[in-house]
């Protein structure tokens, strides 16, 4: 990990979030709770990706520094991700992969994941979240769910589903 800001890997400017770390992760665990509130299965699908495309834009927000450039050209989470945190790259594939899952269920085609898909991706994104806080050396909730909100104040990394050795 970067020790200095003078290190920190480069995105460019527009594509950096607007909210601080410890906002996006709170929105991030919000978003993990609404998951597991939601029965239909590609809404739960839908809602758990957010969430970890929320954490994914913490790391970014505490990692990466911007970078003058022109706005040419449409980047994904994902991919600034694996720049950011190479350590993370299995997860930013894994969730990349699920992306367009996540656009035809937020667009309501039916059936476009099953119950065992959503409920999956709901545990994966619940595992991400807690890899990204780790990373941001914040507590990870311990319940998976029940961290109170909190938007302000101040301010992680196997691969998805893998125990740690």
């Amino acid at each position: 990990m970067p020790t200095s800001p003078a290190q920190a890997p480069t995105v460019p400017a527009h594509v950096l979030p607007h909210r601080t770390p410890a906002q996006l992760l709170a929105v991030a665990r919000h978003g993990l709770a609404e998951a597991a509130r939601t029965r239909p299965d590609g809404l739960r699908y839908a809602a758990a990706h957010l969430a970890a495309l929320r954490a994914a834009a913490a790391l970014l927000a505490a990692r990466a520094r911007p970078a003058p450039g022109r706005r040419n050209r449409i980047t994904s989470v994902w991919v600034l991700l694996s720049t950011v945190a190479p350590e993370l790259d299995e997860w930013a594939g894994y969730f990349a992969a699920g992306a367009s899952k996540r656009a035809a269920a937020e667009a309501g085609i039916p059936r476009v994941v099953s119950a065992r898909e959503a409920d999956d991706l709901l545990r994966a994104a619940e595992e991400f979240v807690a890899v990204v806080e780790a990373a941001l050396g914040r507590q990870p909730a311990l319940d998976g769910l029940h961290r109170p909100l909190r938007l302000g104040g101040s301010d992680a990394t196997p691969r998805p589903g893998a125990a740690a050795a």
